[in-house]
C-alpha cells in the first residue's frame, strides 16, 4: 500500500472544483510554459532533421555537382550520421540533466548545435559535411531528450498533454519551414543552393541559448538539489504568479514533490542499473524505449528524409517534389495543432479552464497509440498498392500518382495525432525522479538508434524492394498497436509522482484526494477561490530582491 502524508486544509479535488481561472490567465499560463525559447529547441530539432531531405534530392544539382555526385551509400551516411550523433547526445544529456540541470543542458545543446550547423554550412568535402551532421545530431539528441522532460516537470498534470504536445508541434513547424526553405533555395544556381538552408539552422540555436536565461529551473530539480525555497517560488510562478496562483494546489503539489524526493533520496540510488533493477522500473524502461522505437518503425522518417525521392517515383518531377514535400509539412503541423488543442465546446472562460476538452488530456495516451498505428498501417498498405502500379517501367497515371501522395498525407494525419506527440509525452512522464533523466536518455537514445537503422537501410530498401518496402511498415504498425494495447498503462491527468502507482510502486507519496483527478466534464462551483498564500507571496518577493 502506498504511504500518505497528512492532507492539507482541503483536498485537491475541492481546490480544483473551486478553481475557474479566467480565460486570459489560462492563455497567459500556456504562453508562459510553452514559451518561445523552448519551442525553438523543438523547432531546431525539426528543421535539422527535415532540411537534409531537400538538400540530397536530385533537384539540388549544385549539391550533387559540388560533392561529385555521392552515391546511395554516401547519401545514406549523410542522413544517418545525424541520428548517430543524436544517439550519443541523448545519452550524454542523461548525465548533464542531473548534474547541470534541465535548463543548462538545453543551453549546452544549443551551443553544440551552433558548432554543428557552422561545420555543415562551411563544408568543402563530404567528410566535413558528415562531421557537421554528426555534431548537429549530437545537439539534437540532447535537446530531444531534455526539452520534453523539462516541459513535463513544469506543466500542471491536467495540461501536461497539451503543453508537452507542443514539442511535436514545433518539431512539425521545423519540418514545415525546412521543406519550404528547401523548395525556395532549389531555384538558386550556386553553392548557396545548399549552404543557405544548412546555415539557417544557426539562428534558432543562438536564440535558444539566449532565451533560456529568462526561464526558470525545473522545480523538481531544484527540490532535489535542496533548493526548496526556489522550487516553491517557481511553482507559484508556474501557477500564475504570487497574486494569481491556486495556492492550495501549489501547497499540495509542493508537499507531494518534497516527500517523494525525500523518500527516493533515502531509499533509492541513482544508478543506471536502477532502470531495470525492480519490476516497476523495468516496466517503465521497456515502455519508454518501446514507445520511441515504435515511433520510428511507424515509417514516418522514410517520408521525412526521402519524401522527394518517393514522390518522384509516383511520376512527379523537379521542383514539384519539393513543393509536395512543403505542403506535406504544413499538413503535419496543422494535424498536430488541431489534435493537441482540440476543444469540443465553444471557447469561453468556463470551458477553456477545463483540460478535459483538450484532446491529448481527454483521449489519453493508449488510444492514440493503438488506433494511430492501425490507421498508419492502412495508409501504407494503400501506398503499397499504388506503388505496385508505378513499378511497371514507363507507367504514368497522374490521378493515381495524386492518390499515392494522398496516402502519405493521410499517414501524416494519423501520425500527427498519435505517435508524433504521444511518444515524447509518454517517455517524459513515466519515470520517477531518481531515474527520470536516465530513463528519458535511454528512451530518446532508442529513438535515435532506430532512426539510424531506418535512415541507413531506406535508400537500399527503396531501390531493391520498391513498393514492397512499405509493407515492412504495414506489419510493424500492426505490431505497434498490439504492443501498446498489452503493455502501456494510461497516464493522463496524473501527477508525475502519482504515475508510480500505475507501474506498481509501493512507496509513492500522494495527497489524499489528489489521485483520480478530473477526466471529463465540469465540476460544480462550490465557491470562489479562497484568498491566501501570504507566506508564498513573501517568499517570491524575497527571492525577487535577492
Amino acid at each position: 500500500m502506498p504511504d500518505y502524508i497528512p492532507p492539507p486544509a482541503k483536498s485537491h479535488d475541492a481546490v480544483v472544483s473551486n478553481t475557474k481561472p479566467a480565460l486570459i490567465n489560462y492563455v497567459a499560463a500556456i504562453f508562459a510554459v510553452a514559451d518561445l525559447p523552448r519551442a525553438i529547441g523543438s523547432f531546431l530539432f525539426g528543421y535539422d532533421s527535415g532540411i537534409i531531405g531537400s538538400v540530397i534530392s536530385k533537384s539540388y544539382t549544385e549539391f550533387h555537382d559540388y560533392f561529385n555526385h555521392p552515391n546511395d551509400q554516401i547519401t545514406g551516411a549523410i542522413v544517418s550520421v545525424f541520428a548517430g550523433g543524436a544517439f550519443f547526445g541523448a545519452l550524454l544529456a542523461g548525465y548533464t540533466a542531473d548534474a547541470m540541470g534541465r535548463k543548462r543542458t538545453i543551453q549546452l545543446g544549443s551551443l553544440i548545435a551552433v558548432l554543428g550547423c557552422t561545420l555543415q554550412t562551411a563544408a568543402v568535402t563530404v567528410p566535413m559535411l558528415i562531421v557537421g551532421r554528426f555534431v548537429a545530431g549530437w545537439s539534437i539528441g540532447v535537446l530531444s531528450m531534455i526539452v520534453p522532460m523539462y516541459q513535463a516537470e513544469i506543466s500542471p498534470p491536467h495540461a501536461r498533454g497539451l503543453l508537452s504536445g507542443w514539442t511535436q508541434l514545433m518539431i512539425g513547424w521545423g519540418f514545415f519551414v525546412a521543406n519550404w526553405v528547401g523548395y525556395g533555395c532549389g531555384f538558386l544556381k550556386s553553392t548557396a543552393q545548399f549552404r543557405i538552408p544548412l546555415g539557417i539552422q544557426i539562428l534558432p540555436a543562438v536564440l535558444l541559448f539566449g532565451g533560456m536565461f529568462v526561464l526558470p529551473y525545473s522545480p523538481r530539480w531544484l527540490a532535489k538539489q535542496g533548493r526548496e525555497e526556489e522550487a516553491k517560488a517557481t511553482l507559484i510562478r508556474l501557477h500564475g504568479g504570487a497574486h494569481n496562483a491556486r495556492h492550495e494546489v501549489v501547497e499540495a503539489e509542493f508537499a507531494e514533490m518534497l516527500t517523494q524526493i525525500e523518500w527516493e533520496r533515502e531509499n533509492l540510488s541513482t544508478n543506471v542499473l536502477d532502470l531495470v533493477k525492480t519490476k516497476p522500473n523495468l516496466h517503465r524502461t521497456v515502455c519508454g524505449c518501446l514507445v520511441q522505437a515504435m515511433c520510428q518503425w511507424t515509417g514516418v522518417n522514410v517520408g521525412a528524409y526521402f519524401g522527394p525521392t518517393i514522390y518522384a517515383a509516383l511520376g512527379f518531377g523537379g521542383q514539384t517534389t519539393l513543393m509536395i514535400n512543403g505542403i506535406s509539412g504544413a499538413w503535419g503541423v496543422l494535424t498536430t495543432f488541431v489534435f493537441i488543442t482540440f476543444i469540443d465546446r465553444p471557447l469561453t472562460a468556463t470551458t477553456w479552464s477545463s483540460s478535459a476538452f483538450l484532446a491529448l488530456d481527454r483521449l489519453g495516451r493508449r488510444k492514440p497509440l493503438i488506433f494511430g498505428a492501425l490507421a498508419m498501417s492502412a495508409c501504407l498498405a494503400w501506398q503499397s498498392a499504388i506503388g505496385k502500379q508505378f513499378s511497371v517501367p514507363g507507367y504514368t497515371n497522374f490521378p493515381l500518382g495524386v492518390a499515392g501522395v494522398a496516402s502519405f498525407f493521410c499517414f501524416s494525419w494519423a501520425f500527427g495525432w498519435s505517435y508524433g506527440p504521444v511518444s515524447w509525452i509518454y517517455q517524459s512522464e513515466i519515470f520517477p525522479m531518481n531515474i527520470r533523466a536516465m530513463g528519458a536518455a535511454a528512451s530518446t537514445a532508442t529513438n535515435w538508434l532506430n532512426n539510424v537503422i531506418i535512415a541507413q537501410i531506406t535508400p537500399y530498401g527503396l531501390n531493391a524492394l520498391g513498393w514492397k518496402y512499405f509493407m515492412i511498415f504495414v506489419c510493424t504498425n500492426l505490431t505497434n498497436a498490439l504492443v501498446a494495447f498489452l503493455l502501456f498503462p494510461e497516464t493522463k491527468n496524473k501527477t508525475l509522482e502519482e504515475i508510480g502507482l500505475l507501474f506498481g510502486d509501493e512507496n509513492v507519496r500522494v495527497m489524499p484526494g489528489y489521485e483520480g483527478r478530473v477526466e471529463g466534464g465540469e465540476r460544480e462551483k462550490e465557491g470562489d477561490e479562497e484568498k491566501g498564500g501570504r507566506e508564498m507571496v513573501e517568499d517570491v518577493e524575497r527571492l525577487d530582491r535577492v
